[in-house]
């Protein structure tokens, strides 16, 4: 698995859970929703996340 592949993993994992909280425990997850979202947004531009800095560090490969 590469890194952007695993991000993506990831990135929809927390989505899909922060929903399901947001639906059955309080609303206010879907913050946490938005945080992604917003992680998301800053990575396309920048070209850097945190989450993909920790992934190579644990050893997955980044195909160019």
């Amino acid at each position: 698995m590469t890194v952007n592949e695993a991000l993506r993993l990831i990135a929809g994992s927390f989505v899909l859970i922060s929903v399901l909280l947001a639906y059955f425990i309080h609303p206010a997850w879907l913050l946490f929703t938005g945080f992604v979202a917003l992680n998301l947004m800053q990575s396309a531009f920048t070209r850097w996340c945190p989450m993909m800095t920790l992934l190579r560090k644990l050893g997955l490969r980044e195909v160019r």
